[in-house]
């Protein structure tokens, strides 16, 4: 079997993007280890019923955190609320592949065409799609597939990028001026996974220049 770029394990950890905020400091810590066995142990932060579900939460947690350079964490405390939002969607596309594969292969797609709508239906069409393709994929169960979209639906949702009543895409807005940090970091893609418009995307280049 080929090496698996793919994973199921969001569905062990939804997106929380408040509880990975408050995580951070354990995480960016010399004691991490040490501190989130804790954490797993007493649940001060989390505040996660079930030590099962705190220990996947924990692991999810530190594999997004190891998606990206430590850097992108020491920028990301000093920015907005609104922009920790979408950076940590951002680390999301970057910690799943099959996350990136529904943003890039169905929404962005979907945007560009005539409806711009994206459907659970969309969504479930692409994995089977990838499903066809990905042995590894196509061994998950068919509760596993069915949840995986319903969490990629609902995390574009909470950035905004999707409407709950009507299914629409929205081109959100974002700070500008700290959105170029996605293009110093190489990361250009970024901006169009976000919807953003191409005056909004010239308007960020004039300040990562």
């Amino acid at each position: 079997m080929a090496d698996k770029i793919y994973t199921a394990a969001m569905t062990g950890c939804s997106f929380m993007h408040n509880e990975m905020k408050a995580m951070l400091p354990l995480l960016l810590s010399p004691d991490a280890d040490t501190l989130l066995k804790k954490e797993i142990s007493e649940n001060n932060i989390l505040l996660i019923k079930s030590e099962t579900s705190r220990k996947k939460a924990v692991l999810e947690f530190k594999r997004r955190f190891n998606a990206v350079p430590r850097q992108f964490w020491e920028w990301f405390a000093t920015v907005s609320e609104s922009t920790q939002l979408w950076a940590m969607f951002f680390v999301n596309l970057k910690t799943y592949r099959i996350y990136f594969d529904f943003q890039t292969n169905v929404v962005v797609q979907n945007w560009n065409g005539i409806n711009r709508t994206v459907s659970y239906n969309d969504v479930i069409s692409e994995l089977y799609q990838i499903s066809a393709n990905d042995e590894f994929v196509n061994s998950w169960s068919d509760e596993t597939k069915k949840r995986i979209p319903s969490f990629f639906l609902t995390m574009i949702r909470q950035v905004g990028l999707l409407d709950a009543k009507t299914s629409e895409l929205r081109s959100p807005q974002v700070n500008e001026e700290e959105f170029a940090y996605f293009l110093k970091i190489n990361e250009a893609w970024f901006l169009d996974a976000c919807l953003l418009e191409p005056y909004v995307i010239n308007r960020i280049k004039s300040y990562a220049v």
